[in-house]
């Protein structure tokens, strides 16, 4: 089932493109159907899945290229299953979205985006792992370059699509230094299977190496200070729909990495990193808010919102160096992946439902517009207190428990972090009271005919029904969040078996 669920949408690319050559709208039926046709898997991998179960489920492991001991192997824990379920739910929402002003051949990108995330979450063998994790950023640069937001904007869209690579091959490349160094250090049959790398005997030295190998690829994955400066213009450039896929989906993988690998490989170097990496997660929770505070351009501000948020992310993660609560923040972290990917979505999809009624981005050019289109307005302030940590809202209980783990850590990491928070409102409001409220501007007001009051309409029916999953889902896990939580404690306390608590267990010898 799980090689299925991960090749299925690969499939429907192929077949989407073919489909495409003779009837773009085919295609995007064809598109759809497997996008679809991928969920429906997903809930059944869900359905069948064990919560009480530890270790991984739905295991695959075939002998792929023996000589250096790698597998196609394939399996599932909470933390993956969460993030195939948030991948495999947006991915139809982003494609209704998207149905028209995309061509057929961004569905199919989006199709292999998925298929090669899904491979990502759900591979247990490091250099499988690799490979898919270089091979995300094929489709992401051409749905990039290839599809804006704006005609206007459509200059800067192939110098973003070039940052965001060189960027993520730059961090590849980085990565595969300690993918090699995985292989150096062991003696005898090499093997990359996850299980297997938990049981070898690193040294100090090359264990740290290899650490910050691993760190720097994430980090710019995710992203991290001082590795984001990809995150603005790729936001601003590339449509809502597809900066959907590359900030709640794609640069999941880093902050996933860093669990997984990091930490459940490198536990020693993990702690001897810690008090970088947490300044490094403060630095980007503070600075990305005041730069998202700054800006005029609404997609560059959700944008750098995620840069605070995955400060947040990979806060959590980190200060399992402590003791005690610090496993509420790593079960805060894998649930904050979750619902930032979740709200965030929201945003960025009634972001540009604005945008394209107003045909510009620039939040002095928009204003009043709760005026004429009160359920817009009322969708965009949902989504943006979500992410700004109201209480009742799904990201105030990740946002919580990861500052139940920092403050554990320290009282003064918890105190900056805590300064996010604020900050994340006044960007919120800010931004809801300088285009939703007040008298209308000119735009709205000048009677220019059909068009100009196109642009001005609420949402219809359709635009509300494919944003409504997103919103109920934010309502239903800030009330009860119990569903994610029981996923993501098991694989916190499987850390204890061969990772990071079974290290401090020996006293960090």
């Amino acid at each position: 089932m799980i090689t299925t669920l991960c090749i299925l949408p690969l499939v429907g690319a192929v077949c989407c493109y073919l489909a495409g050559l003779r009837s773009p709208g085919a295609a995007r039926a064809v598109a759809l159907g497997f996008a679809v046709a991928t969920l429906v898997v997903a809930i059944v991998a869900a359905v069948r899945f064990d919560k009480a179960g530890r270790g991984f489920q739905e295991t695959v492991d075939v002998d792929w290229i023996q000589r250096i001991g790698v597998h196609w192997s394939l399996g599932l824990d909470g933390m993956a299953l969460l993030l195939v379920l948030l991948t495999a739910v947006l991915v139809p929402i982003v494609m209704l979205s998207a149905w028209r002003g995309h061509g057929h051949g961004w569905f199919a990108w989006a199709l292999a985006l998925e298929s090669f995330g899904l491979i990502v979450f759900c591979a247990t063998d490091v250099f499988l792992f690799y490979v898919f994790f270089e091979a995300t950023l094929i489709p992401a640069y051409f749905m990039i370059g290839g599809w804006g937001a704006l005609p206007a904007k459509a200059g800067k869209r192939a110098g973003a699509a070039l940052k965001f690579l060189m960027y993520q091959l730059g961090g590849g490349l980085v990565l595969l230094g300690g993918v090699i160094g995985l292989y150096a250090v062991q003696d005898g049959s090499p093997s990359y299977l996850f299980t297997d790398l938990q049981h070898v005997d690193i040294s100090t030295v090359a264990g740290r190496w290899i650490f910050v190998a691993f760190f720097i690829g994430f980090a710019v994955k995710a992203p991290l200070f001082p590795f984001h400066t990809w995150l603005a213009d790729t936001t601003e450039s590339a449509t809502p729909q597809t900066s959907v896929l590359l900030v709640c989906v794609l640069d999941k993988i880093g902050t996933f990495g860093m669990l997984r690998y990091c930490l459940g490989l490198l536990p020693e170097a993990s702690q001897w990193a810690t008090p970088v990496v947490v300044t490094l997660c403060l630095i980007s929770i503070v600075y990305g808010a005041f730069l998202a505070i700054g800006q005029d351009d609404i997609l560059r501000l959700i944008g750098l919102t995620s840069l605070s948020h995955f400060g947040f992310i990979a806060l959590g993660i980190f200060v399992l160096t402590s003791a005690g609560r610090s496993e509420q923040g790593a079960s805060g972290a894998i649930l904050y992946m979750v619902n930032h990917g979740v709200a965030t979505a929201a945003m960025f999809l009634v972001a540009g439902s604005l945008i394209q009624r107003r045909g510009t981005a620039s939040i002095r050019g928009i204003r009043g517009v709760e005026q004429s289109a009160p359920v817009l307005a009322g969708l965009l302030l949902v989504a943006g207190l979500a992410t700004a940590g109201l209480p009742g809202l799904s990201q105030f209980v990740s946002e919580i428990l990861v500052l139940i783990g920092a403050f554990d850590y320290h009282w003064w990491v918890g105190g900056v972090a805590v300064t996010g928070i604020v900050l994340a409102a006044i960007y919120v409001l800010w931004l809801y009271q300088r285009t939703m409220t007040g008298p209308p501007g000119p735009a709205l007001t000048e009677p220019v005919g059909a068009r100009r009051r196109a642009e001005i309409m609420d949402l219809t029916r359709v635009e509300v029904a494919i944003v409504a999953p997103l919103m109920v889902a934010l309502v239903l896990f800030g009330f009860y969040p119990a569903p994610l939580l029981d996923l993501a404690n098991p694989v916190v306390q499987h850390l204890g078996d061969t990772g990071w608590f079974s290290y401090q267990a020996l006293g960090g010898q």
